[in-house]
């Protein structure tokens, strides 16, 4: 006899099939649109494209971004023969050549820069974006999805938890807790109401890894999330995405709508006793708000800022409620684990640390982008081999590594693998794996500076260490280049940074030195402006 459930899922995607059906035979034009690409007009030459067709059995998608950044905006055309042609870097000019390719099926292979940029990368989260149409629940179950959520509603919320746990998944926020620990303990409590929150606020510079999956794959946040929810006894699920992250809103809206009206999200989930509601709640703005208690005081309306732990999130946190806190690209990953097994993930990546890495590439490096490497990649795997290394006649100078509240890097320490834990002993971090590339043209005094005034700047102002010590870390960095003998000074900031690093309540302020101490082990001289002197 056929499982009720899976009998509904089956009906589910043989009816999505069936719809699809109707497109086949027909020309797919695919321009890749997220908020990277819309920024140099991708969604304005999407409808410029469209509104001049006059070729019929042509269809013009909006997807997400691949990642390849560098090629935006990039259209991709899958014609009814088979063949495919992709344009890189599309102009207004470019349109007559992509309509005359649709009228004359003329075939244009993608080049050498983009095939370089996936050859070496392992994609299982970033599989299908910029391919598959966001706002399309059918498009998503016909590629298996929510065959994940399927195989979980068949197990015990306990066995889910320990096929998470087998797989070794650590949470991708940054702190690279084990995710299967937050499950067990929610579940665990008497509470008879939990709460899961996604953390999709993602305000550290340099970071746009959620924001891809959540414009492109928004179906595959969702199946993580009812996943995790089922497996740590959620009833409830918030998404809690970056105020000013619109195209992730709207996406990802639709998606918990189409959910809903299939019944993918409600009630008795595919005709099983599982019921879970989904809702998106807009972030308050302010980096600040990516710590997880933070983030809880702004769903309850009160002032942005940290809450003293313990209490842990997962023992009293929204509402005074059980709740589980999970990363977007951490969730991302749980429908492959289940569909997969455990074993197929934690074959991937290092033994501590399983699976594969989004990591954010930008500045002066010839493919900047979004990339899926396994866990444990150089910097020069990232920078070199797949970002293309130096732009021409550039020369690569420095790393910032992991966000303001990590720290800096000299290119000599390209060999570095990125993995969770300590970098370097000066206090360099993966964090959520945000890599900035800067040439010798950027005086690294300036970087050190501005990364420790934004710290300052996005500091909430609850404790004081953090309220009055971070901008006295900024005036010491500018005194340090006016001093004859800057000796007391750096013990001061050495001093300061320990400091906030134990008084602080939250990471901000905790990690808030770690770029001044990276700065002064790497380049002493130049914060103390001895080189220019020289």
């Amino acid at each position: 006899m056929i499982d009720p459930m899976v009998s509904s899922y089956e009906q589910m995607v043989f009816d999505a099939v069936t719809r699809l059906e109707n497109r086949i035979g027909r020309t797919r034009v695919v321009v890749q649109v997220g908020q990277c690409s819309a920024s140099v007009g991708a969604s304005l030459l999407a409808d410029e494209l469209k509104n001049g067709l006059n070729v019929g059995d042509v269809d013009v998608v909006k997807t997400g971004c691949d990642g390849a950044c560098f090629a935006a905006p990039q259209v991709i055309v899958n014609y009814q023969s088979g063949d495919v042609s992709y344009f890189q870097n599309v102009n207004y000019t470019d349109l007559t050549e992509i309509r005359n390719s649709l009228v004359n099926n003329e075939c244009r292979k993608p080049g050498v820069n983009l095939e370089r940029f996936f050859s070496l990368q392992h994609l299982s989260l970033m599989s299908g974006v910029g391919d598959i149409d966001p706002y399309s629940l059918d498009e998503y179950l016909s590629y298996g999805g929510y065959h994940g959520l399927l195989k979980a509603l068949c197990m015990t919320p306990a066995d889910v938890t320990l096929e998470v746990a087998q797989s070794g998944l650590l949470g991708r926020g940054g702190a690279y807790f084990p995710t299967s620990r937050k499950w067990e303990t929610a579940r665990n409590t008497d509470s008879p109401e939990r709460f899961l929150v996604v953390n999709a606020e993602e305000g550290e510079p340099g970071l746009f890894k959620d924001r891809h999956i959540l414009e492109g794959m928004p179906h595959r946040l969702l199946e993580g999330a009812l996943i995790a929810a089922y497996a740590s006894g959620c009833s409830k699920c918030y998404v809690y995405v970056n105020a000013e992250a619109n195209l992730s809103s709207a996406r990802l809206s639709e998606a918990i709508r189409l959910a809903q009206a299939t019944g993918l999200i409600g009630n008795h989930i595919l005709g099983s006793d599982f019921n879970c509601t989904v809702e998106l709640r807009i972030g308050a703005g302010g980096y600040v708000c990516g710590e997880e208690t933070t983030l809880i005081n702004t769903m309850e309306g009160v002032r942005r800022e940290p809450r003293l732990k313990p209490p842990f999130p997962v023992e009293s946190g929204l509402f005074q409620k059980p709740t589980v806190i999970n990363n977007v690209e951490t969730l991302a990953n749980v429908p492959a684990i289940l569909l997969n097994g455990a074993t197929s993930f934690a074959q991937i990546g290092l033994p501590e640390a399983t699976g594969t890495k989004l990591y954010s590439l930008s500045g002066s490096v010839c493919r900047p982008g979004l990339m899926e490497l396994p866990m444990g990649a150089t910097l020069r795997q990232i920078v070199v081999d797949v970002g293309g290394g130096n732009l021409p006649e550039k020369s690569a100078k420095l790393l910032a590594v992991g966000g303001p509240s990590s720290g800096v890097l000299p290119i000599s320490e390209i060999d570095t693998q990125m993995k969770p834990g300590w970098l370097h002993e000066s206090g360099v971090v993966m964090g959520g794996g945000g890599v900035i590339v800067l040439d010798e043209e950027v005086p690294v005094k300036e970087v050190v500076r501005s990364l420790a005034q934004y710290n300052a700047s996005e500091s909430c102002g609850k404790c004081t260490p953090c309220r009055e010590g971070t901008p006295r870390v900024v005036e010491m960095l500018s005194q340090l280049e006016e001093d004859d003998d800057s000796t007391k000074t750096i013990q001061d900031l050495e001093l300061l940074s320990d400091i906030l690093a134990g008084a602080s309540l939250c990471g901000l302020g905790q990690m808030a030195g770690n770029v001044v101490k990276s700065g002064l082990y790497f380049f002493r001289d130049e914060l103390t402006g001895k080189k220019e002197k020289m």
